[in-house]
């Protein structure tokens, strides 16, 4: 990917301005006319582009517009010969960054480019950090001494030290994403960018366009390229979280993106390659979404190169006091307290409590516990865990609640009907006459779902 295109019709000034460019470590991509330019900025994404107003084929306030709209960030400096400063002027109001006169003062051009970069690189760096904020995400750093979660920041610290793919696999809550970005920093791409994007919670039909980006005019409302996620995680890490419910219309392209580092923008035709390390997440088990032809065999095994498990809290008991007291910690602050504690009962009740929502389910309850206190001790009240003895089953403990809802329901319905089954041959003393005037179907129909396997054979 090319970083500064230098727009300029004498060769002599565009040699001496690549050379100038390439001995400070940027690569450069020239044009000679005004024409070319925008042919360019139609299939590549620069960092800054550089270009004179003078130009054969227009000028360059039509590469000015062509470069705005590419990608309203992109940084445009113009150069313009000595008398014109009006024409540069006129260029700022439309939107470029800066201009240099002519004949160039290589020192000054140096500048004016790393004073582009450096504000580029802010607007970039402020999106990316108000979606993390917009995330709440928890703790800042991974916190717990049990030997489960050390023995998976091991398997962090060891994925980081390669490129490799990475597949975090944990139930919903245990804090993958906070892995994810532990496994960022600790690795080489850790002065790079870290993009998330959540592929459950946004609609199929705008997921290929977060991801890859759009062209001016791929569809109604596109006025202006769109940088994708993938593009913006160029030199860092792009986290696909809930990569379990990825379409499996989109699975084939994320392959691509994972194999090939290629992808095209919704409406492109330009191939574009950026320099990335994946780390996908998921609740799922991704074996049976294979099995079931809801995944791809190929980018299941693409995806989990390094398979890191995360465990449940529950898993892990020993470390909800700590977790406690630092996210009691941040909302005394919040609440302007001097200080919240757990009184002796109200620890045994998170210690007892078996965290289906593990971290996030902890967290949340604790700032709902900090609400609800009149002072500064927490008691099991605020806590609004379920008391007396322990619960019997719960539908989650005898039902797979995973995946989408149209499979759930499938898996429910076979399962009730299972039991349905049982219960009226038990009922029935194994007479199958009687058991299917019970449930109010046919002999034939109940000798069908036996046989079938959808139901068991009395015993």
């Amino acid at each position: 990917m090319a970083e500064i295109l230098v727009v300029e019709d004498k060769e002599s000034l565009r040699t001496m301005l690549r050379a100038t460019l390439e001995g400070r470590g940027f690569s450069v991509e020239e044009a000679a006319d005004a024409y070319e330019a925008r042919r360019h900025l139609q299939a590549v994404r620069f960092l800054v582009v550089l270009t004179d107003l003078r130009l054969p084929a227009g000028s360059g306030f039509d590469v000015l517009k062509a470069a705005l709209d590419a990608d309203g960030q992109t940084p445009v400096i113009v150069m313009t010969a000595f008398g014109t400063v009006e024409e540069a002027v006129r260029a700022m109001k439309e939107g470029a960054a800066d201009f240099l006169t002519k004949p160039v003062d290589t020192d000054h051009l140096l500048l004016l480019l790393e004073r582009a970069i450096d504000r580029r690189r802010l607007v970039e760096d402020y999106v990316l950090l108000k979606e993390d904020y917009q995330r709440r995400f928890g703790l800042p750093k991974v916190l717990g001494d049990d030997p489960a979660l050390k023995e998976t920041l091991r398997a962090i610290q060891l994925a980081a030290q390669s490129d490799a793919t990475v597949l975090l696999l944990g139930e919903s809550g245990t804090g993958k994403e906070l892995m994810s970005r532990a496994l960022h920093q600790l690795s080489a791409r850790a002065k790079g960018p870290f993009v998330a994007i959540n592929c459950a919670a946004i609609p199929e039909a705008l997921l290929e366009n977060e991801l890859f980006g759009h062209e001016k005019g791929a569809f109604t409302g596109a006025n202006a390229r769109k940088v994708g996620k993938a593009e913006m995680a160029h030199k860092g890490t792009l986290f696909l979280d809930e990569i379990g419910d990825l379409p499996l219309a989109l699975q084939a392209k994320i392959l691509r993106l994972v194999q090939e580092k290629q992808f095209e923008r919704v409406g492109g035709v330009q191939t574009l390659k950026v320099d990335l390390r994946v780390v996908a997440a998921t609740n799922r088990d991704l074996r049976e979404a294979v099995a079931r032809k809801e995944f791809r065999e190929d980018l299941f095994f693409r995806l989990s190169v390094f398979p890191v498990e995360i465990p449940p809290l529950r898993r892990r008991r020993g470390d909800i006091p700590v977790l406690a007291n630092v996210f009691l910690e941040r909302y005394a602050k919040e609440l302007g307290r001097r200080s919240l504690t757990l009184s002796e009962a109200a620890r045994r009740a998170l210690g007892e409590h078996s965290w289906p929502g593990n971290v996030r389910e902890l967290q949340n309850c604790l700032e709902r516990a900090a609400i609800l206190s009149d002072g500064a001790e927490i008691r099991p009240e605020h806590l609004r865990l379920t008391d007396g003895p322990p619960r019997g089953p719960q539908l989650g403990d005898v039902l797979d609640l995973s995946g989408r809802l149209a499979e759930v329901g499938r898996r429910a319905s076979a399962r009730a009907e299972e039991e349905a089954i049982r219960l009226a041959l038990a009922a029935s003393a194994g007479d199958r006459e009687a058991a299917a005037a019970r449930l109010g179907i046919s002999v034939s129909t109940l000798a069908r779902r036996l046989k079938g396997g959808e139901g068991p054979e009395a015993g």
